[in-house]
This record gives C-alpha cells, structure tokens and sequence, in this order.
C-alpha cells in the first residue's frame, strides 16, 4: 500500500510540474504577443519552466524509476488538462486569416 500511495503522489507532482510548465507556456504566449520585448519573454519563460521542471522530476520524482514513470505520465496528462482549460478560454485572433482554403 506504501508504494501505491507513493506512485500515486508522484503521478500529482508529475501533474503539478506539468501544469506549472504548461500553463506557464500559455501565459507566456499571451503575454508575449502584446509585449514589446518577445524574444526576452520567450527565453526567460523557457529558461524559469524547464529549470522548475528539471529540479523538480530531480529531487521529487529522481530516486526510483517508477516513481519517474508516473510523474512523467502525470507531466504528460497535465498536458491535456491544460489544453483543454485553455482552448476554452483563448480569444479569438483578429489578426488570423482564414485558413479554410490555400493562399
């Protein structure tokens, strides 16, 4: 039963870490296009998600390999959940063309 509760805490860190790292990437999208300095946005964004995600799989998910397998099927199931969050809430474009037909 330990190692159950273990996988299963490991499998919400993985969801956690994911929705930190996703979400960021979400927020760092929408903050970028109205923003004057995209190229810092971007890299200071990238930089700050994959240094939290990497320490983060290092020190809570590292010791045990299945441990890291249900963090990382959690990181990727944070995935979906915060495409599916997000879809909902994205504005539209005005500055997107119809992409229906060939240019």
């Amino acid at each position: 039963m330990n190692e159950a509760l273990s996988l299963a805490a490991a499998f919400i860190a993985g969801i956690m870490l994911g929705a930190f790292f996703f979400g960021g990437l979400w927020w760092t999208v929408q903050k970028g296009m109205t923003s004057e300095r995209v190229a810092l946005w971007f890299l200071g964004s990238m930089l700050l998600r994959t240094g939290v995600v990497v320490v983060g799989f290092y020190f809570v998910l590292g010791d045990d390999w299945r441990r890291l397998v249900a963090g990382l099927f959690g990181f990727v199931a944070a995935r979906f959940i915060v495409i599916r969050l997000t879809r909902s809430a994205a504005k539209p474009n005005p500055f997107a063309q119809d992409a229906r037909h060939a240019p």
